[in-house]
């Protein structure tokens, strides 16, 4: 893992060669540029994480430039601005475009060190808090007191401490990304990035754009692979990829380095890539629709998390943590299982895994108003759902693919949208899909998500 990167911006080579040379033995990695023109290209060779940025130089001022950065698409990385003749009104139009702060010259070396800190810090915080949004209470490693789930714990923080690169195989809901998580947070990287990509979001037009960023009239846009620097990729279901998608990534990673869409000069990588399947990836290969080369890139390490029904003893410790979950993050009122209702869900298959259990657990709470959660209304509950997968029938098998595969989606969306009270946006972000593309493949199987929201009221 790299150590930070600052981009120092001033035109004043005594100054440059100063702050470069503090910097440096501070233990940040230090790139210098002498004018505007030299800013954009130091920006667009590397990603910095960190720029301190004059306002007064020979071609164009830092204002503009902190304009013409804050107008590019994706996040701006912190801009402390430095000047030697500000105003009042140049530190407001530089914190209004989105600098971190304004300090004035002559420079205060141990101010500067101290305001890089925080800014720093606080860019680690944004993107923590922008990972974890979604978790009122998150969850910081894989539940469960069993055997099973004490070996997987113990593999991911010993797989961690090497940056080899990881292939996460599980059923869907077993609870892959938080493994991946907890191996980043376990890991030498885990103060920098943790990037995470529905990689079914990558199958539109723009994925390369997103993936591995752009260059167009003197603007840059970062690409995921650079947001990630010296931190964790995550490539979530990578088994969806776009064979044309693939083929570029493993150029990429194969050479530590990218080039963006419509550049001309290959940016170097440092990211580690996690990446998880509910697939059989082996199986792809055979019928290509997976890369072998690719395959064994990622698979340097593979990681298997087992299925819920593989430590249905951790069941009562699950069910504890979503409700203790959903009162703190929703205000439902806490129902407590009965030891009869826990003994039916350690017996149920769970073909959903853990995240059936915590939409089971969330629609208990918001359905029910007595203070346990009995046996009967599980079994009420758990009705309600489809068979799972090994249930279907037989006879299914002997159809065309075709028809089976229409079979097969008809009766996977009735359960998402039963699950989601028919919200397309819930469905669409279970499924990995855009809601266009959704809402024509649910008028092609016939279904009406209205349907599912009357059966809820009903």
């Amino acid at each position: 893992m790299s150590a930070p990167h600052i981009l120092v911006v001033d035109d004043e080579r005594d100054i440059r060669e100063l702050v470069k040379e503090i910097l440096e033995d501070e233990g940040y990695e230090v790139s210098v540029a002498e004018n505007g023109a030299a800013a954009r290209d130091a920006r667009r060779i590397h990603r910095p994480d960190l720029v301190l940025l004059d306002v007064w130089m020979p071609d164009v001022d830092g204002i503009t430039l902190l304009k013409e950065w804050s107008d590019e698409s994706g996040p701006m990385c912190p801009v402390i601005i430095m000047s030697g003749h500000g105003t009042v009104e140049t530190a407001v139009e530089a914190t209004r475009l989105g600098a971190y702060d304004f300090i004035e010259k002559p420079l205060s070396m141990a101010k500067l060190l101290l305001t890089i800190t925080r800014a720093l810090d606080a860019e680690r915080l944004r993107r923590e808090n922008l990972g974890l949004r979604k978790f009122a209470q998150p969850l910081l490693e894989p539940l469960g007191r069993s055997a099973v789930m004490q070996q997987l714990r113990e593999q991911i923080q010993r797989v961690a401490q090497h940056d080899a690169w990881v292939l996460i195989t599980g059923e869907p809901g077993a609870g892959k990304e938080l493994c991946a998580r907890y191996l980043h947070s376990c890991s030498p990287r885990h103060d920098a990035p943790f990037v995470d990509v529905g990689v079914a979001a990558l199958l539109r037009e723009n994925s390369a754009v997103e993936l591995f960023g752009a260059e167009e009239d003197g603007q840059v846009k970062y690409g995921l692979l650079e947001q990630a620097g010296g931190g964790t990729l995550f490539l979530d279901e990578v088994g969806d990829m776009d064979l044309a998608i693939q083929a570029r990534l493993f150029g990429a990673l194969e050479g530590q380095a990218c080039l963006r869409v419509g550049g001309s000069k290959p940016v170097k990588l440092d990211v580690r890539i996690v990446a998880a399947t509910h697939r059989d990836l082996v199986q792809e290969i055979q019928a290509k629709r997976f890369r072998e080369d690719l395959y064994y890139q990622l698979a340097v390490v593979p990681l298997r998390v087992p299925p819920l029904r593989e430590h249905a003893d951790d069941i009562p410790e699950l069910l504890a943590h979503y409700v203790d979950m959903f009162v703190g993050q929703e205000g439902l009122p806490y129902r407590r299982f009965t030891v009869a209702a826990q003994n039916r869900l350690r017996h149920y298959p769970w073909p959903g895994n853990i995240r059936e259990l915590k939409n089971l657990v969330q629609r208990l709470l918001i359905l029910g108003s007595d203070g346990e959660i009995t046996s009967e209304e599980v079994e009420g509950a758990l009705s309600r759902f489809p068979a799972p997968v090994e249930t279907f029938p037989v006879g299914q098998f002997e159809l065309p693919l075709r028809e089976a595969r229409e079979q097969f989606e008809r009766a996977y969306f009735e359960y998402r949208l039963r699950q989601s009270d028919g919200s397309i946006g819930k469905v669409a972000k279970q499924a990995g899909m855009e809601r266009t593309h959704l809402y024509r493949k649910l008028k092609g199987l016939g279904l009406n998500p209205k349907d599912a929201r009357a059966e809820e009221g009903d």
